[in-house]
Formats: structure tokens, C-alpha cells, sequence
């Protein structure tokens, strides 16, 4: 099971930390040095596809120079996000390892990122009260 611990501040901002003491900052648009939730949600789509991108395609023998993604999104309602869009930014070290790349990027999308697939899926988000 997968869980964060999100808590406000002394300082009055919020914190989300993990079971191995990672933490990051959250708060609004107008903060200096925070993520907003839109902006982690953004990152965490992100940080699955390239997580999972990197290792497997140096599995197959092509380590790429560079790789960088941006994942924007708009708002599309006040508080509702519309399609998210993955553009990646990489630089291969020959022209096979861009179609090892595209085929892992592509298969990575569609199967192996759990967060992005959450999303595309709709996962249900509970809440409990004490």
C-alpha cells in the first residue's frame, strides 16, 4: 500500500511526507518554493513515466543522452483538470535507440504507468471522516 502523510505547518503552509522521510512543500499558486496539488499531480505523471522509461529502455542496450519530459494540463472547470499531455524532451545517442525509445514510451503510457493509468481509469477517491 502506497501513503503519504499531508499536515499543515507551523508556519501555516502543508507538508506531504512519505514512510522513508521524504517531504515536500504544498501550497498555493502564489508561494514562492511549493508545489501546488495541480503541479504534483502534473509530477507524479510524470516522475511514473519517466521512472519506468529510463531503466527499461537502458535495458535494451540504449542508455539516451538526455531525457526531460514537460506534462501541462489546463483547467478546463474551476476545480476540474482537462486532458494532460506527456511531451517528452530527449536526445538518443543513435537513431536505434529512438525507435527503442518510442517503443518503451509508448508501451510505458499504455501499461506500466500506474499513476497515468489511474487517471485515464478514473480510480475512485474515497473520504474518511473520523
Amino acid at each position: 500500500m502506497a501513503n503519504v502523510r499531508v499536515e499543515r505547518t507551523e508556519e501555516g503552509g502543508f507538508r506531504a511526507t512519505n514512510a522513508r522521510g521524504a517531504e515536500v512543500s504544498i501550497g498555493g499558486g502564489d508561494q514562492e518554493g511549493v508545489f501546488t496539488p495541480v503541479e504534483l499531480l502534473l509530477a507524479a505523471v510524470g516522475g511514473c513515466n519517466i521512472v519506468t522509461v529510463e531503466p527499461l529502455t537502458a535495458k535494451r542496450g540504449h542508455r539516451l543522452v538526455r531525457l526531460a519530459m514537460t506534462v501541462e494540463s489546463e483547467k478546463i472547470e474551476p476545480n476540474k483538470l482537462g486532458s494532460v499531455t506527456v511531451t517528452y524532451d530527449v536526445e538518443l545517442p543513435s537513431e536505434e535507440a529512438g525507435e527503442v525509445f518510442e517503443a518503451v514510451a509508448h508501451r510505458v503510457h499504455e501499461k506500466y504507468c500506474t499513476v497515468s493509468r489511474s487517471l485515464q481509469d478514473g480510480t475512485e477517491v474515497r473520504l474518511e471522516l473520523p
